[in-house]
């Protein structure tokens, strides 16, 4: 299982995604983006899935991270 942290351009958008990942079985939960990524709202989803999940994701999503070894590899920025 890995670990992803999605961050987003509203709190509305991550509450919608961490929302559709746990309907899905993901484990997910919102929280503080760290503070080595941004963000627009300051509010991430971090989850635990097999895959990226991104099709899971609010349309309003920012990027999407792999965490690896208590750092971020950036997988995708979204385009708004």
């Amino acid at each position: 299982m890995n670990t992803y942290l999605a961050t987003f351009h509203t709190h509305l958008s991550a509450l919608l995604s961490c929302q559709a990942l746990g309907e899905a079985g993901y484990q997910a939960r919102m929280m503080p983006v760290p503070r080595s990524l941004s963000s627009s709202c300051g509010t991430c989803v971090r989850y635990s899935a097999p895959e990226d999940c991104r099709a899971l994701l609010d349309r309003d999503a920012e990027a999407l991270y792999q965490e690896l070894e208590g750092r971020y590899a950036p997988l995708v920025e979204f385009e708004e």
